[in-house]
């Protein structure tokens, strides 16, 4: 009786023929995504059946369902979409040249391949859910001929991870069109206002989706129609119209009590009324429970388990649940089949029911117990409505559910199902003090986090410190629950792994980890001062060896990002001190050396000496195994801070090998955030000391691009549009700096941490360029005043004595002279070419045009040895001017044209 519970669907079903026309008329783009509303009940599983046959001829149709009993099991919904078509091809390879490297890390999250074993690396969710976004692109490039079509009924239930793949994937590929049909049955939110709503990603895909229709209750017309195909079509208006009211419009408990009523015989008239609404109380809810337990108490027991454990309700697990034998077993799921409270493979049953079938809430027929028993199921039992499924759980008494949940997970785990699949049974279980299963909560929460689902790995440690687990582990289980917090909770990671710290049981090597991890999440929530004393803190306590010397990189590092400390040349010398010997023979040392070479960068240290640094943190000119860019103990700083040493001690190449080596190595593990963002502003970085403007600008505003998909006022943001506006300024393009700088909010208040280049500086510039001298000067000299007592003095990571010089050259040029004087000893100090050319040509503003000529000379044989082009022809057209050799100005044009810079004189050289 299908058609049945399809009546007055035909708008709906016209939607759904519409969407599934336009994806086969245009694959690859024509997808949508169509969401239908209803309560349970109204028909949704027949609709979406119905979606299904009618693309079925054209699309290749995938189909889930959420599962009361499966919402904490993460990728349930993902693996029952998916699986079906990578079974039967080859595991499809991740477009773009990402390959098997990038199906490794999804196959687990897919259930093709078991969770990589400790001690790997937790998978990042947001890598697993790139990498399934890029696998349905794949799918869908692969099935032009056949479209996918995706049917996910009772969405309400599918777990958040699928939810937030299938959101993740709409949302970036709604610009170009969607190459899939979308299509989410489920059940509106519940009217309480205390009570929890949708989830996000479901109430999102709902706003994308381009049609949401609500599944209206029959009508008593429509009502009417199904009475009398069912009972007759003498069937009276009285009679119809007390069906419908009984039933409300409710399509399934109207075809289930036109089932009883045919069964009993009823007459269809006014007379019948009474009796029909007796038989109407078993409808649902009590009523339905009732009717269960009249079929006996075997029958009521299997039911029981079979709610309990959902789509696992295999007859192995369900005779180690209920404790009945093979032939026990079958007799009961005979009969509750024929009562149609279950459905079974071995005999297939329709998503609705047949008006011809006997009632789910009749009395067993008494001839039932002389039949031959029935065959017991080849595979899982199944309720045949999830109405049925809900009333059957609930009516559970609660200490009945816990000891069936806690059977099942000893059932699950000793079947070999692994410690995930017994765990969603372990969060129902009541708290008893069981080691056992602290033990299986724990290696739970080791594979759902090496899968990339965190948040499933912290319901399973928040389950295990409520059983709660032993003194000895206490400690070790609030750590694993601070790391499993590390990417999406950063608030619960301080506070797990500051308690974790505070209680006896960790040893060492736990402690150092649980300290570093807590100030890396200190540190990138702008507490980089509390990073750094906590982990000095924890290095004194530390032995001596590699433990200690992973704290102490940690501590200088977090202490040199700051924008502001004490006594900043102290720290570098202690730093010196202790890096002074070290050659870089472990990760620990290489560490720290690389923490060194960035700290000698910005003091203005000679660049060869930075070179040697940076050489000795790398092994062949590469990051060590276990310190590369995606390395989650010591993360990507440490080879971020060896390029940026570079790339300003007049090595852009290198620098640039090691920041093209992040954006592939990110871009392979999915990491397509705040990580890829700042690999391309480094390679912007790199591009611009190399002089190559362009590329530079389009490394940085992709580096913007991706960083503004993550959120607002990332760190990121500000190193980024830092450098975006430095390198728009050499290119000319004032107007457009200025643009940049006003939508990031580019200048004070200043963040905690250090900006790259020096953001005062580099706003200084800007202001400059504008004509805004005074306030150019006054910018730079806060700059010069901050930076100076820090000791910093790298004239081209902070260029404000060449900017403040130009500021001051009409204004007081003595002082102008002055700064460009002491800039240039910097500079020579510094000892690169680059930093030397740019400081002649600053002091050759203050000299008599002959000395100015052979300044400027001096500069151009210096830039002419540097890598970097843009800072060369600056120095060419200062010359050219200088000379009036028009040659020569057309050499130097022809240089800065090249380098995508303005061709106009770069600075005015005073009058004689």
């Amino acid at each position: 009786m299908r058609g049945s519970l399809l009546l007055e669907r035909g708008p709906e079903l016209a939607a759904a023929a519409r969407a599934v026309e336009g994806l086969v008329a245009e694959p690859g783009r024509g997808g949508c995504v169509l969401v239908y509303r209803g309560e349970a009940g109204r028909g949704k599983t027949a609709l979406l059946a119905e979606i299904g046959r009618i693309a079925g001829d054209r699309c290749t149709v995938l189909t889930a369902r959420g599962d009361e009993t499966h919402t904490s099991v993460p990728f349930h919904v993902t693996r029952q979409l998916l699986q079906p078509a990578l079974e039967e091809r080859e595991l499809l390879p991740v477009p773009d040249g990402r390959g098997a490297e990038a199906v490794d890390r999804i196959a687990p999250a897919l259930g093709l391949a078991p969770p990589p074993p400790p001690p790997a690396a937790p998978a990042d969710p947001q890598v697993v859910r790139g990498g399934l976004v890029r696998l349905l692109d794949g799918l869908a490039a692969r099935l032009r001929d056949r479209p996918p079509v995706l049917l996910v009924d009772d969405a309400q239930w599918a777990d958040a991870e699928s939810l937030a793949w299938l959101d993740a994937y709409t949302r970036t590929r709604q610009g170009g069109g969607l190459p899939v049909l979308v299509v989410l049955a489920h059940r509106p939110p519940p009217p309480d206002p205390h009570a929890p709503g949708a989830p996000a990603p479901l109430a999102a895909l709902g706003d994308r989706a381009v049609l949401t229709l609500g599944l209206d209750a029959l009508t008593p017309e429509a009502t009417a129609v199904l009475v009398r195909d069912a009972l007759g079509g003498h069937a009276d208006e009285p009679f119809c119209h007390a069906l419908w009211t009984v039933t409300s419009g409710n399509a399934y408990e109207t075809v289930e009590l036109l089932a009883k009523a045919r069964e009993r015989e009823v007459d269809p008239v006014a007379g019948s009324v009474a009796l029909l609404r007796e038989l109407g109380t078993g409808a649902r809810g009590g009523g339905l429970v009732a009717r269960l337990q009249a079929l006996g108490a075997g029958p009521t027991r299997l039911a029981r388990a079979i709610a309990v454990l959902g789509p696992d309700s295999t007859p192995q697990l369900l005779r180690a649940l209920t404790g009945m034998a093979g032939t026990e077993l079958a007799a009961h799921t005979d009969r509750l089949r024929r009562a149609r409270i279950v459905t079974a493979p071995d005999a297939p049953a329709t998503s609705a029911p047949s008006a011809h079938a006997p009632s789910a809430h009749a009395a067993p027929a008494p001839t039932a117990p002389t039949q031959p028993a029935h065959p017991a199921p080849a595979g899982p039992l199944e309720f045949t409505h999830p109405l049925i499924a809900t009333a059957v759980y609930g009516s559970v008494p609660a200490a009945t559910r816990s000891a069936l949940h806690g059977r099942a997970a000893r059932a699950l785990a000793e079947a070999g199902h692994g410690p995930a699949a017994a765990a969603r049974h372990l969060l129902a279980v009541q708290p008893a003090d069981d080691e056992d299963a602290v033990r299986l909560l724990r290696a739970a929460a080791a594979e759902h986090l090496a899968v990339g689902a965190p948040d499933a790995a912290r319901r399973c440690l928040d389950r295990a410190l409520a059983e709660p687990p032993g003194p000895e582990t206490y400690a070790v289980v609030l750590y694993e629950l601070g790391c499993a917090s590390l990417l999406t909770a950063p608030a619960a990671t301080v506070r797990h792994l500051r308690s974790a710290l505070d209680l006896p049981g960790l040893d060492d090597t736990l402690r150092v980890d649980a300290t570093y991890r807590l100030a890396q999440v200190l540190a990138h929530s702008n507490q980089l001062g509390e990073a750094a004393r906590t982990v000095a803190a924890e290095a004194v306590r530390t032995p001596p060896g590699t433990g200690r010397r992973r704290l102490q990189a940690a501590h200088f590092m977090y202490e040199g990002f700051q924008a502001a400390e004490e006594d900043g040349p102290a720290r570098s010398r202690r730093l010196a001190e202790l890096t002074g010997r070290l050659t870089g023979a472990d990760n620990p040392e290489r560490a720290l050396l690389a923490v060194r070479a960035f700290d000698a960068m910005l003091r203005g240290e000679p660049a060869a000496e930075v070179v040697r640094l940076c050489d000795s943190a790398l092994v062949d000119g590469a990051p060590a195994r276990g310190l590369g860019w995606t390395d989650t103990t010591w993360g990507f700083e440490i080879p971020a801070l060896t390029g940026i040493a570079y790339a300003f001690a007049d090595r852009p190449d290198r620098a640039r090998a090691l920041f093209g080596e992040a954006v592939r190595a990110f871009e392979i593990s999915g990491w397509s955030g705040a990580h890829l963002a700042f690999a391309h502003t480094l390679l912007g970085l790199a591009h611009r000391r190399r002089g190559d403007l362009p590329r530079a600008q389009h490394h940085l505003e992709e580096g913007l691009r991706l960083a503004d998909r993550v959120g607002r006022g990332l760190p990121v943001h500000w190193d980024t549009a830092c450098l975006l506006v430095d390198t728009l300024l050499a290119r000319g393009r004032t107007a457009e700096a200025r643009d940049v700088a006003d939508h990031y909010a580019f200048g004070p208040p200043w963040p905690g941490a250090i900006v790259l280049p020096d953001g005062p500086s580099v706003l200084g510039r800007l202001l400059l360029a504008e004509g805004r001298h005074e306030e150019a000067a006054h910018t730079l000299e806060a700059a010069a005043e901050s930076l100076t007592a820090r000791g910093r003095h790298h004239v081209l990571w902070a260029p404000w004595p060449f900017d403040l010089a130009r500021a001051l050259a009409t204004t007081d040029p003595d002082r102008a002279a002055r700064v460009a004087t002491e800039a240039r000893a910097h500079a020579e100090r510094l000892g690169t070419p680059t930093a030397r050319g740019e400081a002649l040509r600053c002091l050759a503003l203050f000299a008599t045009p002959a000395e100015s000529r052979r300044l400027l000379t001096r500069a151009v044989a210096h830039l002419a040895e540097s890598p970097s082009r843009y800072e060369e022809s600056r120095a060419r057209l200062d010359l050219a001017h200088a000379t009036g050799s028009a040659t020569a100005l057309a050499e130097a044009t022809a240089l800065a044209t090249t380098c995508g810079a303005v061709t106009a004189r770069a600075s005015t050289h005073p009058p004689e």
